[in-house]
This record gives structure tokens, C-alpha cells and sequence, in this order.
């Protein structure tokens, strides 16, 4: 009996590691923009991870949301942190995508950045959008946190050309003008 319980067990985590692999492969046929999360550390280097969970809230309060998967190494620094900024990647920005995509990884190696004290939010150079974000909610997400940010502060280019990722890959969107929505 116990031999067939493990078995069964060894299928079941085959299986559900197959579905995991064909539900991010659907996931992936939604195409994203890709943003940089910065946050000051008390100690130390600043946090900085890429993600595509970047996603508008509410307006009134200017709320915005991103998700961190449980296993990253700056998840405890960012749930403690009093400020953040998301960084909107634009389209040349594919190396700072991966850089940061990467733990440790010396991603701050050469990136100049500017901030306005120890508490301020990081802001990386050349972003096409930041949004400068105090703490507002942390959520259960499953293997994710989802994090709620109340803007305090944004700034957008909007002559840039967002970094793009669908399916499984960054694009580059058409250079011609978008019929109007």
C-alpha cells in the first residue's frame, strides 16, 4: 500500500508540474509591459527585481499593484520597506530587464541611479514611467505576495516605446501610430 500511495504521489507531482508548465505557456499569450521594482535597504545595496505583474488599481486613491514570487531573496526587505518605485521599462531596456531578473547577480554594478535619502524610493535612469509608491496592502497570492502601492509621486516619457514580453520573449510593438481606442 505504501509503495502505491508514493507512486500515485510521484504521478500527481508529474502532473501537476505539467499543468504548471502549460498554465504559464497560456499566461504567456498575454502580452506585458515589464517594470523594475527598486526599494532602499536599511543596510546595503538597494532591492531591484524585474516583473510583469505591474497592473493599475484605482484611481481615487492612485493605487497600483505588483506581485513577487515567495522564493525571492528581496521579499522580506520589500514587505519592510516604507517606499518603492516601479520603473517602467522602455523597449532598449531588455538588459536591465535581465539584470535584474537575476538574484545577486551585482545588477547595481554601473546603473546610475537617483534617490532623495535613505527612506526615498530608487529610481532608475531612463525609465519610460515611475511611480514613487509608499506601502498601502500586502495579499496572499498563493507562491506570489501581491503588493499595493498608494502612489505618492509618477512621471511618465510619453515619446518612449515600452519593453514588451509575449510569449516568453520580448517584442517590439509596430512603429506605426495605433488606431485611437
Amino acid at each position: 500500500m505504501m509503495a502505491e500511495t508514493y507512486a500515485k504521489r510521484e504521478v500527481d507531482s508529474e502532473a501537476g508540474a505539467d499543468e504548471q508548465r502549460r498554465f504559464r505557456s497560456t499566461l504567456a499569450m498575454f502580452a506585458t509591459g515589464v517594470a523594475v521594482i527598486t526599494a532602499p535597504r536599511k543596510e546595503g545595496v538597494p532591492v531591484g527585481i524585474t516583473v510583469a505583474s505591474f497592473n493599475s488599481v484605482s484611481l481615487d486613491p492612485p493605487l497600483i499593484l505588483f506581485s513577487v514570487d515567495r522564493r525571492c531573496l528581496s521579499l522580506e526587505d520589500l514587505c519592510s520597506t516604507s517606499r518603492y518605485a516601479v520603473n517602467v521599462l522602455e523597449e532598449g531596456q531588455q538588459d536591465i530587464s535581465n539584470r535584474f531578473a537575476k538574484a545577486n547577480s551585482g545588477k547595481w554594478d554601473g546603473i546610475g541611479m537617483a534617490a532623495q535619502g535613505a527612506e526615498a524610493p530608487v529610481l532608475l535612469p531612463d525609465a519610460l514611467a515611475t511611480f514613487e509608491c509608499e506601502p498601502y496592502a500586502q495579499h496572499d497570492g498563493g507562491d506570489h505576495v501581491i503588493f499595493i502601492g498608494r502612489v505618492i509621486r509618477h512621471q511618465a516619457r510619453p515619446d518612449g516605446r515600452p519593453l514588451v514580453f509575449f510569449g516568453g520573449r520580448y517584442r517590439a510593438l509596430e512603429k506605426s501610430p495605433a488606431a485611437p481606442a
